[in-house]
């Protein structure tokens, strides 16, 4: 697996944990739902650049 591959499901993982870190502080909604958005762009470009 190449190495982008495993950092850009990685920061999504950091990403999400971030979503999650704010909504439990209270953050604006479109704030969570923006770090949730990156995310799972994230995560996506991961898996499709698997060979």
């Amino acid at each position: 697996m190449p190495y982008w591959t495993t950092l850009l499901i990685a920061l999504g993982g950091l990403l999400l944990g971030g979503a999650y870190s704010l909504r439990k502080q209270k953050f604006p909604v479109w704030l969570q739902i923006g770090f949730v958005v990156c995310a799972v762009m994230a995560i996506v470009a991961g898996f499709l650049l698997l060979p």
